[in-house]
């Protein structure tokens, strides 16, 4: 319990998920992956914490750019993955999308390198992505 800083009353705070965006880029039947710089390392979808006062779509479009330098058009929601373990850092929760894209990818942001492939392709992925990439091919 605390009490408000706007108004005194006894307040309880709840700890919840962190949001997060993913997104499935897909470039000439393949699909994009950055190597992470921060742990945890390993190949995962390009992504990130969604912004206070961002929206979903803006966050994973943001996150997109940041980290391949590709404008994504075409952005629909796949699904969300709420696994506490999801994230061995805390508690998330990620909005997958899908996007298309066009050009040569190029790492930014927090990615060392920026790789496409295919389903028969995939690298050793870090957090639940590989689960994420199987619903995806699925799906696809």
């Amino acid at each position: 319990m605390m009490k408000c800083p706007h108004c005194n009353k006894s307040i309880t705070l709840h700890r919840n998920p962190i949001p997060t965006v993913d997104v499935i880029i897909e470039i000439a039947e393949k699909i994009i992956l950055i190597e992470r710089l921060n742990p945890p390392f390993g190949w995962a979808l390009p992504g990130g914490f969604v912004d206070y006062g961002e929206s979903y779509e803006t966050a994973a479009l943001r996150e997109a750019k940041e980290e391949t330098g590709l404008d994504c058009f075409n952005l629909r929601q796949f699904r969300t993955y709420s696994s506490p373990g999801r994230d061995e850092r805390m508690h998330t929760a990620t909005t997958v999308f899908v996007a298309q894209a066009t050009g040569q990818p190029m790492a930014g942001d927090d990615a060392g390198r920026v790789a496409l492939f295919s389903e028969t392709t995939l690298p050793d992925l870090a957090f639940d992505h590989g689960e994420i990439l199987k619903d995806y091919f699925a799906w696809k």
